[in-house]
């Protein structure tokens, strides 16, 4: 077997040779993106942080709110000196590389039971906000038209109903595989940042026009807790005499503002380049944003929602109670509360399924060390994704649901052991890597002494000695969080040991696969890697049980002339490693079943091909990235089975489009299961002209040599002028071009039939992506030919 570097190892006469990528392919975005995907994430808890924490500790809530924002900054900071290391996934790998893998399966228990947790609370929150505008909107429209019976809706349980069908729909989009988006994120933050800034400029003026004073200040005296919230301690003399203490209590019923820095470690594998330094701006970003919007914002609800509605009517949708007691006209409050409730519900509906996809991927990366069986990993047969996982996370947060009944403060209490414990772990993990490790750094978190030879970090410390603090804190004031996150991290990691010991039970299974394919892991993939030819045709398989597509390209392709690479992508979850060593690559079932059958079918057409694994983020971006590596030919995949081609291909032309140069142009073949196959151009290539076309530019070019300057004139040039001048044209009038085009195209469509040679249909990518043309098409009587180059 290779090594991850350069020794290669032959293999044996008897065995497949199988290449298996180490590095990821990904798709890079830019920090701003990379910011927004984290905020979608911290964005959720401002819209029931403030209210929780004044539950629990009083009017002087939004202080510590304020100094949890301003510590997540530095808790943000052992995050960036973590992914300017060698580690790479989040908590679960830095705790595994300090502390080895007990306590990092301890780590990623309590890090499962922060994501089971926020997709409850944020969907039940998102609840409160849609049920608490509703009775509002009733109680507006009874006292208008004098209605004899105001309906009214029990919030718990409506919003209840709400978060169960918000977790039922991402489940059921997580199921089929939905397509993360940065974008998305972007457009989401966009929308919420308008909303932030007219709440902040309209809330500053309502206090400065009603003359509201500032909370009270975050002293002991000042504290006043709730029974629920001094936990264990309630009916005990020191709970009478909290002093210092309840500070440092106080600040733990306030960490529900600090989520959302998991998320960063996980979105930094695909931060463009550089790197470092983009990732260093997103965190500036996520501070800024968050010090804004989460803690100025709970400071200006308690000075402008009266004291005896804040809690008891808005305590878990605070913004929405700003929006109602703001100054001006009511209809213009209500106008801008729903503003409010469509802005919350994309974020906290966002949190639902970021929960989803970041549980998943946690536990992908932990099955792909071994911990968890191949029976979590195996793929949905109609959309290939690891559903057995997502329907355990799904399953766990609709029973968090049914059994607090849509209470927000019981949700939030356990939500916050979770938060803590992963953080904890984290920091501790980080400052023992400061020993341990010994290699380059390309940042680290501030305030180092150098003592002689040794430093002494004095920031990381001080950031675990607050979260440690905190985190035992809490063990003795939320007792609901301290019971149900012990039971749920120790059964998570009973099913973890249990489940790693099975695995390594099954090792003669492992042995028995090696007996059949040898693996040989290459940094890079490339044409001498897989000992190819340039020009190749990669065929794309998924399922052991529909070899179609590999079938119709034995059948066009003679490999004496064009070599064939069969190519499987391993999905990384989120937050997966940007790297995969060697030696924590499993070969699965799955894998095994695949290629076995791939070797079978070649076999019985006596041609040779050679296997790919590919770990991707993205399947269709790992996609083009392979096949411009391999400067490959043609790609041909079978039909999806929740995309059409024409969808096929439009995901392949934007990842195409997404390329850096040079990239070469390919053809995307999509097999039907009947054997049926459309191609699509991906890149840029000449149009087909019609004859009259032709006649069309000779005529000009006749007209334009009787000019005696024209004399060195080709037919290209005038193609060329006239391309150039059209772009000219469009950059000056846009609308006028574009109408000019309509009007050219319904009269064109007229002379064009489906006989005509000429016809085109553009697919949904539009232009620049993928054309087909019918002659192109294949039928049950006529099959296209692979380029062969």
């Amino acid at each position: 077997m290779a090594s991850a570097k350069n020794t290669v190892v032959l293999p044996q006469s008897n065995r497949v040779r199988l290449v298996v990528a180490s590095s990821v392919m990904l798709t890079f975005i830019s920090f701003w993106r990379a910011a927004a995907i984290v905020l979608n994430d911290l964005g959720s808890s401002a819209f029931y942080a403030g209210g929780l924490a004044e539950e629990a500790i009083g009017k002087s809530a939004p202080w510590f709110i304020l100094s949890v924002v301003f510590f997540a900054y530095a808790v943000r900071s052992v995050y960036v000196e973590s992914c300017s290391m060698f580690t790479r996934g989040g908590v679960y790998r830095i705790v595994k590389e300090a502390l080895g893998s007990t306590f990092a399966k301890v780590s990623v228990s309590a890090l499962m039971f922060d994501y089971v947790l926020t997709g409850p609370i944020s969907g039940v929150s998102a609840g409160h906000y849609i049920v608490g505008l509703m009775n509002d909107l009733f109680a507006f429209a009874g006292q208008r038209f004098h209605w004899a019976a105001t309906p009214h809706l029990r919030p718990d349980i409506a919003s209840a109903g709400i978060a169960v069908l918000i977790t039922l729909y991402f489940w059921w989009q997580n199921t089929k595989g939905i397509e993360e988006s940065s974008q998305r994120a972007l457009d989401i933050m966009k929308i919420t940042t308008v909303m932030v800034v007219i709440l902040l400029f309209w809330g500053i003026f309502t206090v400065l026009h009603r003359g509201a004073e500032l909370p009270p200040f975050p002293v002991p005296s000042n504290l006043h807790f709730s029974s629920d919230a001094l936990g264990f301690l309630k009916g005990t003399k020191f709970a009478t005499t909290l002093g210092l203490f309840g500070v440092l209590m106080a600040f733990g019923h306030s960490v529900l503002a600090m989520s959302g820095e998991e998320s960063l470690a996980q979105v930094n594998r695909e931060i463009e380049h550089p790197k470092l330094k983009n990732l260093k701006r997103a965190a500036l970003v996520i501070a800024t944003y968050s010090f804004f919007f989460t803690g100025l914002c709970s400071l200006l609800a308690v000075m402008i929602i009266p004291d005896g509605v804040r809690v008891h009517v808005y305590r878990d949708n605070l913004i929405a109670g700003m929006a109602m007691y703001m100054v001006g006209p009511e209809v213009l409050r209500i106008i801008f509360r729903c503003f409010v409730v469509l802005v919350g519900f994309l974020i906290l509906g966002g949190a639902v399924n970021t929960a989803i996809v970041g549980s998943t991927g946690v536990l992908m990366r932990v099955a792909e060390d071994g911990v968890l069986t191949d029976w979590f990993r195996k793929p949905q047969k109609k959309y290939g994704t690891s559903y057995r996982i997502v329907n355990l996370v799904a399953g766990m947060q609709l029973l968090v649901i049914a059994l607090t009944h849509g209470n927000v403060v019981v949700i939030g209490e356990a939500y916050a052991f979770g938060v803590i414990w992963s953080f904890t772990f984290n920091a501790l993990a980080m400052l023992i890597l400061r020993w341990k490790y010994h290699g380059e750094r390309g940042w680290k978190v501030p305030l180092n002494i150098r003592i002689g030879k040794t430093e002494i970090p004095i920031g990381l410390l001080s950031v675990f000695l607050v979260l440690s603090t905190t985190a035992i804190v809490n063990l003795f004031t939320k007792s609901i969080a301290t019971v149900s996150g012990v039971i749920f991290a120790a059964a998570f990691f009973v099913v973890f040991s249990l489940s790693e010991r099975s695995n390594k039970r099954r090792h003669d299974v492992t042995s028995q696969m090696r007996e059949h394919f040898q693996l040989e892991h290459q940094d890079t993939v490339g044409t001498s890697s897989l000992d190819i030819r340039p020009g190749a045709v990669i065929v794309t398989m998924r399922d052991a049980a529909t070899p179609f597509a590999l079938k119709w390209a034995l059948t066009h392709t003679s490999t004496e002339e064009q070599d064939i690479v069969v190519l499987a992508a391993r999905m990384m979850g989120v937050g997966g490693p940007e790297y995969v060593e060697a030696s924590e690559q499993l070969f699965s079932e799955h894998e095994q079943m695949l290629f076995t059958k791939a070797v079978s079918v070649a076999e019985s057409f006596g041609k040779h091909i050679s296997l790919l694994v590919v770990p991707a983020g993205d399947i269709f971006a790992a996609l083009v990235r392979t096949a411009n590596s391999l400067d490959a030919a043609a790609v041909v995949s079978g039909l999806s089975s929740k995309l059409t081609a024409e969808e096929q291909a439009y995901h392949v032309g934007q990842a195409w489009e997404a390329l850096p140069e040079p990239k070469r142009q390919f053809t995307f073949y999509v097999i039907k299961p009947d054997g049926e196959a459309l191609s699509f151009h991906i890149g840029p290539h000449a149009p087909t002209i019609q004859p009259d076309e032709v006649q069309l530019v000779h005529r000009l070019w006749l007209n334009l040599r009787r000019d005696p300057a024209m004399r060195e004139l080709h037919h290209s040039d005038i193609v060329t002028y006239a391309l150039t001048r059209m772009a000219s044209e469009f950059a000056r009038d846009k609308e006028g071009t574009l109408q000019g085009m309509q009007h050219y195209l319904q009269r064109s469509m007229q002379r064009r039939g489906l006989g005509n040679l000429y016809h085109e249909e553009m697919d949904k990518s539009g232009p620049g992506y993928a054309i087909r043309t019918h002659s192109e098409v294949t039928s049950d009587k006529e099959k296209v030919e692979i380029p062969r180059k």
